[in-house]
């Protein structure tokens, strides 16, 4: 007989998973729970007792594909959201609660949203994460009072310290049934039967212990936020709320004498979908004029515009990162306000065509002429930077500002031996009279690095009869088994 969609919503729903090869119950709807099926019991089992069930595989990408596009729209109450995989999620909502009417209100508006989406929840808040997994799981207790956790968990099941299953089994033989009963007991028992982990375990259920936490995203240093009666679709409305976060945001950054290195936008939809838009600067920033319009460079930028579908109901911008920034001081030749100006250009190019087509460079901690700079994005922000050197007044550049990767190779046809300088060379077809000379300046290998060059260079400042300046260098040495090889690395400007 063939079961038809509509009769099979009927059914009791398992979900298996092979488990040592045999498939076995991992998850239960609430009609297979009542029909006494439990979690854990062999498929064979569960049709001995129930024949007709609807049964589907458990699929572990979807459903962290679902936590995670849950975890994604309860950033609506908080940033701070950690996945407690695999089926749940923890919330840090300190701070949040007054925007809510209450932790009473955020509870019911939270649970009364995901149960709209068509999922079954429980929530339960708490002053510690282990009692309120816990209470979530096994405890019918909504809301801790401060203080309270420790008398929450009591009356909870063994089961609510997530121990393994041979530990629990031990306990649950010796007669201790309740969270209750193993805390009148002595530590120390425990500890030398089961380890230290599940002393700390018991701590962290009664609050007793912070827990360790991991937020799927960076916590924010600054956010603001903007929520609305009715969704926004229109584009010259969201652009209008977004300005106003920018003005508000920089106008904490100026209280707080600092500026965002980085700043994002995210845009909640009422179906629950999020569309985030980032964008970084190349130094620290608080100009409300600039940020908006870079946040305008980027939407235009855009190849997939924001898809508003029935509006957004809040709208976020947070700061990951920010540093300190004092008023910029121009000086009497006004290099700091020029500079000021290069970097908003870079940044606006960076937020038009995308950081890593935008560059600059750094200076590399190395003798190595071949790695002396890279090529790094305009908003790179390292933790240390090497200062550039600064030739003496009236004296010519030690390196040439064009260097040539690799270097080209040139024939010598005259030079002093064995340590002297070219007198004439041969490049590109070309003949070169040298007119002066400075050098050698003798770089060595980098010894411990694999593809670093084997012979000794020795360098020479060269400038032609008509006043062209290159800087060559000879690998090895005349005398060596092979005769040494000249090359040109790179011309001055």
């Amino acid at each position: 007989m063939r079961v038809t969609e509509d009769a099979r919503g009927k059914l009791p729903l398992v979900v298996v998973e092979k488990v040592k090869g045999a498939m076995r119950l991992v998850t239960l709807s609430r009609a297979a729970r009542r029909a006494g099926l439990v979690v854990g019991i062999s498929l064979a089992d569960a049709r001995a007792r129930i024949p007709d069930l609807w049964i589907e595989e458990i699929d572990h990408r979807a459903d962290a594909a679902l936590l995670d596009s849950v975890a994604e729209d309860c950033e609506r109450v908080t940033p701070v959201v950690m996945v407690d995989a695999p089926d749940g999620l923890l919330l840090d909502i300190t701070g949040s609660e007054h925007l809510f009417g209450g932790e009473a209100a955020l509870r019911l508006g939270l649970s009364q949203r995901l149960h709209r989406a068509g999922l079954h929840v429980r929530t339960v808040i708490a002053g510690a994460p282990d009692t309120a997994r816990a209470l979530a799981r096994h405890g019918n207790v909504p809301i801790v009072p401060p203080g309270g956790e420790a008398a929450a968990v009591r009356p909870l099941p063994i089961a609510a310290l997530n121990l393994a299953e041979k530990d629990r089994l031990a306990i649950s033989r010796a007669g201790l049934k309740t969270i209750g009963a193993l805390v009148s007991r002595p530590t120390q028992l425990f500890s030398a039967r089961f380890g230290e982990q599940m002393t700390l375990r018991l701590s962290r259920l009664q609050g007793l212990t912070p827990s360790p936490l991991t937020p799927r995203r960076v916590v924010p240093m600054l956010w603001v936020e903007r929520r609305f009666a009715e969704p926004i679709g229109r584009i010259e409305h969201v652009e209008a709320a977004l300005s106003e976060l920018v003005r508000d945001a920089c106008s904490r950054l100026s209280d707080r004498l600092e500026g965002g290195r980085a700043f994002e936008a995210s845009f909640h939809r009422a179906d629950g979908a999020v569309r985030r838009i980032l964008i970084e600067t190349g130094r620290p920033m608080r100009d409300p004029a600039v940020v908006s319009r870079l946040f305008r460079e980027k939407l235009d930028a855009l190849a997939d515009p924001i898809d508003p579908g029935f509006g957004f109901d809040m709208m976020r911008l947070a700061l990951p990162e920010t540093e300190p920034l004092a008023s910029i001081q121009s000086g009497l030749d006004g290099r700091a306000l020029e500079e000021d100006a290069i970097a908003d250009l870079a940044d606006r190019l960076a937020t038009r065509f995308g950081p890593e087509r935008v560059q600059r460079f750094m200076r590399e901690d190395t003798h190595n002429p071949d790695r002396a700079v890279r090529a790094v994005p305009a908003s790179f922000n390292p933790m240390t930077s090497l200062v550039w050197p600064t030739p003496e007044a009236g004296e010519p550049p030690l390196r040439p500002t064009h260097i040539f990767d690799p270097p080209h190779a040139i024939a010598i046809k005259l030079a002093e031996v064995p340590d002297g300088p070219p007198r004439r060379f041969s490049w590109r077809r070309k003949e070169y009279d040298v007119a002066r000379a400075e050098g050698p300046e003798r770089i060595a290998p980098e010894w411990w690095r694999s593809n670093a060059f084997t012979a000794a260079r020795d360098y020479y400042r060269i400038e032609d009869s008509e006043g062209r300046r290159f800087w060559l260098f000879r690998a090895g040495a005349y005398g060596d088994v092979a005769p040494p090889a000249w090359y040109l690395h790179g011309m001055f400007g």
